[in-house]
């Protein structure tokens, strides 16, 4: 490790700037959504956790500016072994949480693994991937899927699906950032949808099992088809929060007045629903203005991946960028029912510090990537 400080005058600052905006963002919509979870006078916990978790990842990003992402890249087999060690700890010692075994207690602390796994695996994809000659043919997604394969098998074991499917779309971004046709990708992945339409149609009209998938599983597949089929159960989470999005109109009804949140009809807000809450309270205006910043976000991602010194630099960036970019289109979706629920958090706003640490270790490679696409002269 050899660090040299003036590799810092190229660090993004834009990148940074909107990343905290979005960390305080979401301490002060934590703050609302955990009244309404817990009550007024046991909120602050949260709000302390959500700042002591973003502490944490400033420090996890300075780590990660310290070192060469290079250097990364070398240790490929060392971070995929963790990788693989962490996800088969939860199976053994982990901890269930609405259906999903995927959290490990540690003393006070809850760690959820897999959150930090997808920044392993584009580490470690994007070396795979920077070093293979050519990625166009089908015969070339061999090498890629045995590398991602037991990593998802671990994660679905879990009963993890939201993250599964995370897996799969930083592979695909991935894939498609090293050279793999988008039409070759279409054909690979319009056929497993189709099936997954037909195998939840015909469980629906002739009782075909779905196993392996779990009732809560299939129960969340059925309420994105139809959430009205079982408004008090399956169905109540999508529309109260179709309710409070609504309701908020284009100002909102003000932080720490949503009625919906704060008379605990709308169920996880302050995690998996969170957007519910921007909607009610800070409404249309409150909701865009996210969206703007996510969007900011994810272009000056893909502007360092443009501008990577190398491959590997690159691919790092875009699947930062495709993981980042996923969970906001399944979280603010499922929220509005156009997408199913699968419990994946928005990035920097839902609370949760697992979550919280490894998204913020991610833009850390992102701003590594950056700062070392020149050279210092001497």
């Amino acid at each position: 490790m050899n660090f040299d400080a003036r590799l810092l005058r190229h660090i993004d600052k834009l990148l940074v700037l909107i990343m905290f905006a979005l960390i305080v963002f979401g301490v002060i919509v934590v703050s609302s959504a955990a009244r309404g979870y817990v009550g007024p006078d046991k909120a602050m916990p949260f709000v302390n956790r959500q700042v002591l978790a973003a502490g944490i990842g400033l420090f996890l990003i300075l780590i990660a500016l310290v070192f060469d992402y290079t250097e990364f890249g070398r240790m490929t087999w060392i971070i995929y072994g963790l990788n693989v060690f962490l996800l088969a700890v939860v199976l053994v010692l982990g901890k269930a949480t609405n259906g999903a075994v995927s959290w490990i207690r540690i003393g006070g602390f809850q760690f959820q693994p897999s959150e930090f796994g997808k920044v392993m695996l584009i580490l470690t994809l994007g070396q795979q991937l920077s070093r293979m000659d050519r990625i166009d043919r089908l015969l070339d997604l061999v090498a890629p899927a045995l590398h991602v394969l037991p990593l998802m098998a671990l994660v679905l074991v879990q009963n993890d699906l939201g993250t599964t499917l995370v897996f799969v779309v930083i592979t695909a971004v991935m894939l498609y950032m090293a050279g793999f046709p988008g039409w070759k990708m279409l054909a690979i992945g319009v056929p497993p949808l189709a099936a997954v339409g037909g195998w939840l149609y015909a469980h629906l009209r002739w009782g075909v099992s779905m196993w392996p998938l779990q009732p809560h599983q299939i129960k969340r597949l059925v309420t994105f088809v139809n959430p009205n089929a079982d408004p008090l159960d399956s169905g109540w989470q999508v529309l109260q929060s179709r309710i409070s999005i609504g309701s908020g109109g284009l100002l909102g009804q003000g932080l720490y007045h949503g009625t919906q949140n704060q008379l605990g009809f709308l169920p996880e807000q302050h995690t998996d629903f969170i957007f519910s809450v921007v909607g009610e309270e800070l409404g249309f205006a409150g909701g865009i203005l996210l969206i703007v910043l996510f969007l900011v976000l994810l272009w000056r991602i893909m502007a360092i991946a443009g501008t990577a010194k190398d491959g590997y630099g690159a691919l790092i960036a875009t699947g930062v960028a495709g993981m980042i970019g996923f969970h906001v289109l399944e979280s603010l979706g499922m929220t509005m029912g156009v997408m199913p629920m699968t419990g994946i958090p928005l990035p920097f706003i839902s609370y949760g510090g697992s979550a919280m640490m490894a998204d913020m270790l991610a833009v850390g490679l992102v701003l590594n990537v950056g700062m070392r696409r020149q050279k210092i002269m001497f």
